[in-house]
């Protein structure tokens, strides 16, 4: 018998499962236990919130209501308004603090303690690895230690940097009752084994050592960091806008749960490390796919920034807004340029894609500016940059002799990092140029976009998210939470026997309270 579709979605209440007379399984409500006819029960379901979806320690060590991070989208996309947002409907919200200045994030940081309190539980602020400029992931550091924030996401870290170490040790201490306890929590955001090993291990001696030498850590809380994982929350990042391996969540994930086992029995851990899902994750159907599959949180990136709240420009959002899930491509990365890093990015109205491209053919083709041939340099100059490349060296110089004259010394000696660092400024300039909404570079946008953005685009057509200046964080978190616990609920059913009607899978957005 096939039940009606109305009454699936009735998740916060208990349902008795009944055997109908000619054989087949019902379900309905129970409205009184009293009214339950022993003979024909068959169980009951109880009911499901959409807070009970991921691990029950997630929640209750952060204190928040949903297993639920709105991510921490760089350059400030994820803006500090966005992860208060979040943290008021009781998610978790990361301010997307990499590749801004520190007075920039400092200034965040205040606004978020302004405005929801130092105390609230909920936000915190991204970590980004900065291969090319480790001072500036310490010196982050010191900025989030001063002001006292006790979460940190750290990501696009290929190996355990002393920065977030000595976030993750300081002000370890010992309860009375012998207990561990943390001050500070760092979500790692690894997309491979390797580098989750790291994070989900104890804190490697040397590292330790030296630390302590410094003076940044006692020598108790290097003891105490010996005993713990570096990081409780591990985020395993799949097929993601921006850095990416592009792996499949449903491969990656199984792996890095399996691992975070064998290290908790081989280090004795009190508390397992926590997984959590990102990469993918735009509809319902894929968060209830990544809690069955065992994420105690789940991470969205990309549709965020199509929300009232993104930092992104009103122009960038429209063009996000129509992407398809295969309207992706992928793209050097500014900040790792040189390693052959790629981030994924929007295809669909721009091209960055390929332009991006072309500055890397022509950085592994030639050792200096001086080696490109006339023609293609003027091509370069005329198709790509949009601007002359002495005119962009004279820019990218005086940048760096207020920011960091170490660079501009090595580009003076390294006539191929010249030509990085030249190159690098339209990368870096795309992404901005997107988030400002310059209107005469919009062939030049650099959008950090995932499949996740196409597949949410086409979920929300027709209802009252499809329209982005209706998006807001808050209701795009929780439909697809709510939908997330109607798959899951469906899902039940049908395990019980019961035949579901084609449809039953698909939640259609709504405005919820």
């Amino acid at each position: 018998m096939t039940v009606a579709f109305a009454l699936l979605e009735n998740i916060r209440s208990p349902m008795s499962i009944i055997r109908m007379p000619n054989g087949d399984l019902a379900y309905q409500p129970i409205g009184n236990m009293e009214d339950l006819v022993p003979e024909s029960l068959v169980g009951i379901l109880p009911p499901l919130y959409p807070e009970w979806l991921g691990g029950r320690t997630f929640a209750a060590t952060h204190r928040i209501r949903f297993p639920y991070v709105v991510g921490e989208m760089a350059r400030g996309i994820a803006t500090p308004a966005m992860a208060v947002a979040a943290a008021r409907a009781g998610f978790f919200g990361f301010f997307g603090s990499a590749g801004l200045p520190l007075p920039a994030i400092e200034a965040g940081i205040v606004f978020m303690q302004k405005e929801i309190g130092a105390d609230h539980p909920g936000w915190g602020v991204n970590l980004i690895h900065s291969p090319q400029d480790p001072d500036q992931e310490m010196a982050t550091v010191a900025l989030i230690l001063r002001c006292g924030l006790t979460r940190v996401s750290a990501s696009a870290f290929m190996s355990l940097a002393p920065a977030v170490l000595l976030y993750a040790a300081k002000g370890l201490t010992r309860a009375a009752d012998g207990r561990i306890v943390r001050r500070h929590y760092v979500f790692a955001k690894v997309s491979r084994p390797e580098v989750a090993r790291h994070f989900l291990s104890p804190a490697p001696l040397a590292m330790l050592k030296t630390l302590v030498e410094s003076g940044l850590l006692s020598a108790e809380e290097a003891e105490l960091a010996t005993q713990l994982p570096v990081a409780e929350d591990i985020t395993v990042e799949a097929d993601s806008g921006g850095h990416t391996d592009g792996r499949p969540l449903t491969v990656l994930l199984p792996v890095i749960l399996a691992l975070r086992d064998r290290l908790t029995a081989e280090h004795g851990y009190e508390v397992a490390p926590r997984i959590g899902a990102a990469g993918g994750l735009g509809t319902p159907t894929a968060l209830a796919a990544a809690f069955a599959a065992g994420a105690a949180y789940v991470v969205t990136g990309s549709v965020n920034q199509c929300s009232q709240e993104s930092g992104l420009s009103v122009d960038a959002q429209s063009m996000l807004a129509t992407a398809g899930p295969a309207d992706i491509a992928m793209a050097p990365a500014a900040d790792m340029f040189e390693l052959g890093v790629k981030v994924q990015v929007l295809q669909r109205g721009t091209f960055f894609a390929q332009r991006a491209q072309r500055l890397y053919e022509a950085y592994g083709r030639y050792n200096s500016i001086d080696d490109i041939p006339t023609i293609e340099r003027q091509k370069l100059e005329q198709q790509v940059l949009g601007r002359a490349i002495d005119e962009i060296w004279a820019e990218t110089q005086a940048y760096f002799k207020q920011h960091d004259p170490r660079e501009v010394i090595r580009a003076e000696q390294e006539p191929r990092h010249r030509m990085a660092l030249v190159f690098r400024w339209y990368l870096f300039m795309a992404s901005q140029w997107a988030r400002d909404g310059v209107s005469a570079r919009r062939a030049d946008y650099q959008i950090w976009c995932g499949p996740a953005m196409g597949a949410f685009n086409d979920w929300v057509r027709g209802s009252f998210l499809e329209p982005p200046d209706q998006r807001s964080v808050v209701q795009i978190g929780r439909n697809l939470l709510e939908g997330a616990a109607i798959v899951t609920r469906t899902h039940h059913l049908r395990l019980c026997g019961i035949v579901i009607p084609d449809n039953a899978f698909n939640f259609t957005p709504r405005p919820l309270g």
